[in-house]
C-alpha cells in the first residue's frame, strides 16, 4: 500500500492510533447536572413515591395466670400432690380384725339388758307410728332394752325446730341413758358408726337407709328400724320378726 492511500484512509491515525470514539450529544438535564453548580442556585427538586403507613398498635404485657405450671407455689403444689398420690398407692390395706365375740358371724356380746342407739329418724317414725319407745323394744327383744341417746342426736333435735318437739320431748325422758360425744360437729351418723366400730356390743336404731347401708358393712351389728307400724329387726338370730 503506498503512503498516499494510508493517508487518504480516515480510520489510520499515525502511530498505530484509533480514532476517537463519537458519543451522543447529551441532553438538556444531563447537561444541567454535569454543570457547576453556583452556591446562590437551588437545588433540583427530586420526586419520590408515596411510602404505605402501616397502623402501630399498643403493645399490652402479657400477665401470666394463676394456674400456671412456671409459678413457684404451682410447682410446690403439684410436688405435694405427687408425693400424696405416691404415698398413697405405696399404703398396704389394713383390714380391721374381727372381735373374738363374734363366732361365725354371730355377735355372742349381744346379751340382755340390749343397748339400743337411737338416731333422729328413729325418733321421728317412732311418733308418726304411735309407738311406745321402751314397751316396743321389749317386745321386739322379748327382753329388756335400754334406749341410748347421744349428745349429737340431742343437738340434731334441736336444731330441727318446732315440727320435732315431740321427739324431742320423748328423747329427754330421764329414763333413757345420755352418752356425751367428744367428736366435733353434730353429725349423728358418724358417731354412731364410730362407736359401733369400737364397741360391738349395740343395737342400732334408725330409719336412715345411708346409714343403714354403712351399717351392714360392719358384722355382727343388728339394725332396728319402724315398718308396717312395729319395730322390726335385722340380722338377730332366734327372732321371729327379724328379715
Amino acid at each position: 500500500m503506498s503512503p498516499q492511500q494510508i493517508k487518504s484512509r480516515p480510520d489510520h491515525f499515525p502511530g498505530g492510533l484509533s480514532p476517537p470514539k463519537k458519543f451522543p450529544p447529551a441532553s438538556s438535564e444531563q447537561s444541567r447536572a454535569q454543570q457547576p453548580q453556583s452556591p446562590n442556585s437551588t437545588p433540583p427538586i427530586l420526586t419520590m413515591g408515596i411510602a404505605k403507613r402501616t397502623r402501630k398498635f399498643a403493645t399490652v404485657k402479657r400477665v401470666i395466670g394463676q394456674r400456671d405450671a412456671r409459678l413457684q407455689k404451682n410447682q410446690l403444689k403439684g410436688e405435694a400432690e405427687a408425693k400424696k398420690k405416691q404415698e398413697a398407692e405405696k399404703a398396704v390395706r389394713e383390714i380391721p380384725q374381727a372381735p373374738s365375740a363374734m363366732f361365725f358371724q354371730a355377735n355372742e356380746a349381744l346379751i340382755p339388758p340390749y343397748s339400743v342407739l337411737i338416731d333422729t329418724n328413729f325418733l321421728s317414725h317412732t311418733v308418726r307410728a304411735k309407738l311406745d319407745l321402751q314397751t316396743s323394744l321389749m317386745d321386739l327383744l322379748l327382753a329388756k332394752a335400754t334406749p341410748i341417746i347421744t349428745d349429737c342426736v340431742m343437738a340434731e333435735l334441736e336444731k330441727l325446730g318446732p315440727k320435732y318437739r315431740i321427739a324431742l320431748r320423748i328423747a329427754r325422758d330421764e329414763r333413757w341413758q345420755r352418752v356425751k360425744c367428744d367428736h366435733k360437729g353434730t353429725y349423728a351418723d358418724d358417731c354412731i358408726v364410730d362407736r359401733v366400730m369400737k364397741h360391738r356390743i349395740y343395737l342400732i336404731g334408725t330409719n336412715d337407709r345411708d346409714l343403714k347401708r354403712r351399717l351392714r358393712k360392719i358384722p355382727g351389728v343388728p339394725i332396728v328400724s319402724v315398718a308396717r307400724g312395729k319395730y322390726v329387726i335385722e340380722r338377730l338370730p332366734d327372732n321371729p320378726d327379724s328379715r
